[in-house]
């Protein structure tokens, strides 16, 4: 027996989860070739792009367009459903002979639009989550976010400061802390400072050439910069994808762009758009007070620690980044940085209910 040609998936993802991605798996092994609809309410505070772009990525092998879709939900009222078919049909206008569903108006809406319906889990036996769940608590049901679902909520929090400040020591420090409660948590991610790494191979290959080079040799190209700027989004992509709840960076693409001003003078205008690229939730500025310098044989500003922290924090400020700035022993900044954090999560995700829905 052959498969339907073309399938439909439709719903409001708001946002997306392990529910929604059964069904539209289900549905891409029960026909030819699926679209997904996203529709998108103004009230809705996760962007269409977002939600669209995070079931793309899941699913490759899907067209997944967006609609706005300004209607609210009632079963019971004839303009209402017309309403819908007519933005549904002008979203997807070619015939559809299969609607995936786990609505139990999904029939009907089916009749409408001139498809065979096919039922996935109405009970939510399979997979026991609703969006209204997830928009509730997005940390208690983080189990049931996939990887770019996660990494559009993700909290993320970013040590910043000067060189031999404890940005390594207390995003390490944190992400520790936050795994150690167990549950969704013990995901918790520290993204690597790719700076260093790069910095790392720069000295090696000079020493291959020039046995004895030592850090005060190498020499920065403001070329370097983009390209640190752009593999640290990288790897903090990737690190959200598998992470819990809340994502802690030891620096950012943001960062970057102070350290050219350090290394090179000035500004790279290459690489703000790519401190602009990814949203961050909180910054933690390590003061270089209390902290004494330490050469590790890749460092050699301590004169300039006072300026760079003085930069960082200008540089926070001009942007309107959240940020605080931590101070004392590490035990201090840990204890101060836990709390800031707490705050953040406690404050929650603010997702903007969805238009009402009468059934």
């Amino acid at each position: 027996m052959s498969l339907p040609e073309h399938g439909l998936v439709l719903g409001k993802f708001y946002p997306p989860h392990a529910g929604h991605f059964h069904l539209i798996r289900r549905a891409l092994a029960g026909c030819e070739r699926l679209t997904v609809l996203v529709s998108h309410a103004d009230v809705e505070s996760i962007p269409l792009a977002d939600r669209v772009a995070w079931i793309q990525e899941a699913f490759p092998a899907a067209r997944v367009i967006g609609a706005v879709d300004n209607v609210h939900m009632d079963l019971n009222d004839e303009a209402v459903w017309q309403a819908h078919v007519d933005i549904f049909q002008a979203a997807v206008p070619e015939r559809i002979d299969a609607l995936f569903t786990s609505e139990p108006y999904g029939p009907e809406l089916a009749r409408r639009l001139g498809a065979a319906h096919v039922l996935v889990d109405l009970d939510r036996n399979a997979v026991p989550v609703s969006g209204t769940k997830i928009r509730a608590d997005p940390a208690g049901n983080w189990d049931y976010l996939e990887g770019p679902v996660r990494a559009g909520l993700a909290l993320r929090v970013v040590a910043v400061g000067a060189e031999s400040t404890g940005t390594t020591t207390i995003a390490e420090d944190l992400a520790a802390a936050y795994a150690a409660r167990g549950g969704v948590w013990a995901a918790t991610q520290c993204v690597p400072e790719y700076g260093r790494v790069y910095s790392e191979e720069k000295l090696a290959a000079l020493q291959a050439g020039r046995p004895g080079a030592v850090w005060a040799d190498v020499r920065f190209d403001t070329a370097d910069f983009p390209l640190i700027a752009a593999r640290q989004n990288d790897l903090e992509e990737a690190a959200a994808r598998i992470g819990g709840p809340v994502l802690f960076c030891d620096t950012d693409a943001f960062a970057t762009a102070v350290w050219h001003e350090r290394y090179i003078g000035g500004r790279n205008p290459d690489v703000d758009p790519l401190a602009d690229a990814l949203h961050h939730h909180l910054y933690l500025l390590t003061d270089h007070e209390g902290v004494p310098f330490e050469d590790d044989g890749l460092r050699d500003g301590e004169h300039l620690r006072p300026w760079m922290t003085g930069r960082f924090k200008a540089e926070l400020e001009r942007t309107g980044r959240p940020y605080v700035q931590l101070h004392g022993t590490r035990t201090d900044r840990l204890d101060q940085a836990v709390r800031a954090v707490d705050a953040l999560v406690a404050a929650g995700w603010g997702i903007a209910d969805p238009l009402p829905e009468y059934r």
